[in-house]
């Protein structure tokens, strides 16, 4: 047995009690002076940190992506830059809605994001179990949260909030025929696709840019449960996603994702009859077919939740040379709102916390502010400004992407696509058999419960527009209540 390590406080100083109390005299008072039993108490009092606002119950891992198929036409991104390659990522799946304790197993997107430490700094790919969204504008993604939290009377989630936004945002079918079909219930994060969802951009040293959709395709095959099942497994166990993913890997049973991508060469955007930027729409896969970039596997339980899970924290603002933004509005909102999100959560220098430490080389001029637990990164002193005459760090022009064409006023535009609201979400339902027909209109059934018929009758019209079947068999559904 190894010799055992003397307990000190957070500043090293030896503990010599760490069982009673210092008093005045037995029994008592406590004396302020007991800076071990403060220090000991303050701790557990901050052993917490604010949940995230959004994606606050989740379930990571570690793990390796690996390229199979050269894309580097495309993209001067190092991580894709030969077959072979292996690159560290760290892994967060999550549901949306629920807060810290909700249930694993409840009907919600989910989240799927992936943090890239490559040699360039770190990718994060943080989208969803789903290739659209609700909205298509950052602007209106605040007010479709509130929806999906807590009345402020009641304190409980309203089914009418919910369908009272979404009837009113007809933009949202795309994305609740998938949420009230099997897919919006998945077995465990290894039985769900993910997606980057967004449009991003690659580019390459050509100066080329190529528009991008992100495809992670799983190969446990996708299952799903019932609402009824889902209710007996809530009975049982709040925590399955997490016991499903956890056990799989302690197993040595490591789930694996299929990466691939749509190309689509940036003048064919003005092409397109949809907005190929609009977060509410998919691709054709005709028109754009996947193309394999490698696999993705899962292997490593974390050592430590809290600290590689908690504190991990993905913003699409972490790119690297080689993959850009593009004018997707809701990717342009949280391009800002994730990383300002981070440094209200966990503070300034977030950044610095494990599991978000890249594996590259560091350097900016950022200084000080709360948490600062980190030397200046410039090992002069003097060059604590920029620019400066004293060697500091200086700009890297290869990592300039090439000029983004753009057209119009300045101005809040109401969406002009011409393949509006219903096509595609009709389209989605038309490749639904009888019985995921049957389970779709009894999900949609389930989730009105208590809402206004006004509010019922509204979103009814959205469901005729995407097909006629679609909305018969919700009001059928509904009548069987």
């Amino acid at each position: 047995m190894s010799k055992k390590k003397k307990l000190t406080t957070s500043a090293g100083s030896p503990i010599p009690n760490n069982q009673k109390s210092i008093t005045a005299g037995h029994p008592g008072p406590v004396l302020m002076q007991d800076y071990q039993l403060i220090e000991k108490l303050a701790h557990q009092n901050r052993e917490r940190i604010p949940e995230r606002v959004v994606h606050a119950k989740g379930w990571g891992a570690f793990g390796t992506f690996t390229v199979t198929n050269d894309i580097s036409k495309y993209t001067k991104a190092k991580v894709f830059s030969k077959v072979g390659k292996k690159t560290k990522v760290l892994s967060r799946f999550s549901t949306v809605a629920g807060e810290k304790g909700a249930a694993d197993t409840e009907r919600d997107v989910r989240g799927f994001s992936l943090k890239f430490y490559t040699e360039e700094g770190n990718w994060d790919m943080v989208g969803n179990n789903t290739p659209v969204f609700f909205v298509r504008d950052g602007y209106k993604f605040p007010d479709f949260i509130h929806t999906q939290k807590r009345h402020p009377k009641t304190n409980l989630r309203s089914n009418t909030a919910m369908w009272d936004f979404w009837s009113l945002s007809p933009e949202s079918l795309h994305q609740v025929t998938i949420l009230m079909s099997d897919r919006g219930l998945p077995k465990s994060p290894m039985h769900m696709n993910g997606y980057g969802s967004h449009t991003y951009s690659f580019w390459n040293d050509k100066g080329e840019r190529y528009w991008i959709k992100f495809h992670f395709k799983t190969q446990q095959g996708h299952d799903f449960y019932t609402n009824e099942e889902a209710a007996k497994v809530t009975g049982q166990t709040r925590e399955k996603y997490q016991e499903e993913l956890y056990g799989a890997i302690e197993r040595g049973d490591y789930p694996k994702w299929d990466v691939k991508v749509q190309i689509m060469p940036e003048a064919e955007a003005e092409k397109t009859p949809y907005n190929p930027f609009d977060l509410t729409k998919v691709w054709p896969h005709g028109d754009y077919p996947l193309i394999d970039v490698g696999v993705l596997e899962l292997n490593e339980n974390p050592s430590n939740y809290f600290q590689y899970v908690e504190n991990a924290a993905y913003s699409p603002s972490n790119i690297i040379p080689g993959i850009g933004f593009s004018p997707d509005k809701m990717l342009q909102a949280r391009i800002f709102s994730y990383a300002d999100a981070h440094r209200y959560r966990l503070g300034t220098h977030y950044e610095s916390l494990p599991p978000n430490q890249p594996i590259s080389e560091v350097n900016h001029y950022h200084k000080d502010g709360a948490m600062r637990f980190t030397e200046n990164f410039n090992e002069n002193p003097d060059a604590y400004y920029e620019p400066n005459s004293f060697n500091g760090p200086i700009e890297d022009l290869s990592a300039q992407e090439p000029p983004m064409k753009i057209s119009g006023d300045i101005r809040r535009y109401e969406e002009q696509d011409k393949m509006g609201n219903y096509q595609q979400a009709g389209d989605l339902f038309r490749l639904f058999d009888d019985a995921q027909r049957k389970r779709l209109f009894s999900n949609i059934a389930d989730a009105m419960e208590g809402v206004p018929k006004e509010i019922i009758d509204r979103q009814l019209v959205h469901f005729d527009k995407a097909d006629p079947k679609y909305g018969k068999g919700v009001r059928e559904a509904l009548k069987k209540k």
